[in-house]
């Protein structure tokens, strides 16, 4: 994902309140999500930054493991998720 950590942390609150569910970080680069039928892990590390010109891009590796949740529930978490992180361009 092309963000710096600062604002992956303030942003995951809103994008998992937007697919309605609870959540709590479960270590320093991980946060562990409820689900109806079991729960998302999601975890992070800094990528080096891309630089294209004078352009500077934060880049994060992120890792969403499903346990227990069938592919609608993945999908039901993932559509409102995405569309909170969604940035404007063009």
């Amino acid at each position: 994902m092309a963000t710096s950590e600062a604002e992956w942390i303030a942003s995951l609150p809103r994008a998992i309140a937007a697919a309605r569910a609870s959540w709590r970080f479960d270590g320093p680069r991980q946060a562990v999500v409820s689900l109806p039928c079991g729960h998302l892990l999601i975890s992070w590390e800094p990528l080096p930054e891309r630089r294209i010109a004078l352009l500077v891009m934060k880049r994060l590796l992120v890792r969403f493991r499903f346990e227990g949740a069938d592919e609608g529930q993945r999908l039901a978490f993932m559509k409102p998720f995405d569309l909170t992180l969604q940035r404007g361009g063009g």
